[in-house]
């Protein structure tokens, strides 16, 4: 992958490139940790208001421009409406019902939706590998978030299983994670207009800020009990969602997804659930079916092809050419040996010269 035009510029700019899948993977964790003593609502508003709040703080202290005129306030919205509240809440609500490293991987197909917005918005070709990947992704996706029970009774040639309604999944976490991933893809196509009218990592910090603040207006309308059966881990757990989860990996993901290849940025995302399925397996014990474990591997090698497939056809061109060049020579060797005819020589016998 090429590196960002702006993560080039930066010391250490691989390890911050990668700073914030991990930082996204580890809150994930942290966030399933707090679930049972807040309402989800309340935490997804707690993740976004202070970490815009820490956002504006360091951009004053970088003497960053601030917003100026209706269009910039107005992409800013939009912005703020679909990255901070929908993305926001559906990822919370989702996490109520699903694994923190299952729910990762939902939230990281969001590439899958990137690639095809890029396809319609800035004709990006997405080729075969790139058709390929979304096939995987689709029968990952599906593995994962549909019941092992229904999944099985297809393979097994057996009718729909009776203890499950249908279309029961389309209320499960994994879905609400599914939105979440399309808001947050359509949050990254975004980042390019808004961009054109304010700074990058001002317009982040005042997104979350407005993106939070409904969201904390429907919990105190809907939800109770948000911070009263909070302990102190649950505020450490918190306070590393809000700072290193939201702030600091936001500010980063989108400082560098202001310029450069959205693709090439967007190729390391499969890390993110890599590292919340590691740290889910060591901190809360989550343990995946095996049928979801294919479904993983799946949407990760969708991933993986979705964004690599520039490079994958490369390869295959050059292996192309290479082989297209071998063959034209064969044939020119071929062709000569064809055209070379004998030439037969007579031989005469010399009659003994005669001496005088």
């Amino acid at each position: 992958m090429q590196m960002n035009e702006r993560a080039s510029k930066l010391p250490f700019a691989p390890l911050l490139l990668i700073a914030p899948f991990f930082l996204w993977g580890t809150a994930m964790v942290a966030m399933k940790g707090v679930i049972p003593h807040t309402t989800p609502l309340f935490m997804a508003g707690v993740r976004l208001v202070p970490a815009g709040v820490l956002i504006l703080i360091a951009t004053a202290f970088m003497g960053k421009p601030q917003p100026k005129g209706w269009a910039a306030w107005l992409w800013i919205a939009l912005f703020a409406l679909v990255d901070g509240t929908l993305f926001q809440g559906f990822l919370a609500e989702g996490l109520v019902r699903t694994s923190a490293g299952l729910g990762s991987v939902m939230i990281d197909s969001q590439p899958l939706a990137v690639a095809l917005m890029s396809l319609w918005l800035f004709q990006e070709r997405i080729g075969l590998w790139g058709w390929l990947g979304l096939g995987f992704g689709v029968t990952g996706i599906s593995l994962i978030g549909l019941p092992d029970e229904l999944i099985l009774s297809v393979f097994s040639n057996h009718s729909f299983p009776p203890s499950i309604p249908p279309l029961s999944f389309l209320e499960s976490g994994e879905w609400l994670m599914l939105f979440a991933a399309l808001s947050m893809a359509v949050g990254t196509v975004l980042i390019r207009y808004v961009c054109q009218y304010a700074d990058p990592v001002s317009a982040t910090g005042w997104h979350m800020i407005i993106g939070g603040l409904p969201l904390w207006g429907i919990s105190f309308l809907t939800e109770s009990q948000q911070w009263q059966n909070l302990v102190i881990s649950d505020w450490m757990g918190l306070l590393y969602a809000t700072i290193f989860g939201s702030a600091i990996a936001y500010g980063l993901f989108f400082y560098f997804a202001s310029s450069g290849n959205l693709t090439s940025l967007s190729s390391l995302t499969f890390l993110t659930p890599v590292f919340a399925l590691l740290f889910g397996n060591l901190l809360l014990n989550e343990v995946l079916s095996p049928v979801q474990w294919v479904g993983v591997c799946l949407t990760l090698v969708s991933i993986y092809l979705i964004n690599q497939r520039d490079t994958l056809a490369q390869t295959n061109q050059k292996v192309a050419v290479t082989e297209e060049n071998n063959t034209q020579q064969q044939a020119l060797l071929e062709a000569s040996g064809k055209k070379l005819n004998p030439v037969s020589l007579s031989i005469r016998e010399s009659e003994p010269e005669i001496m005088p």
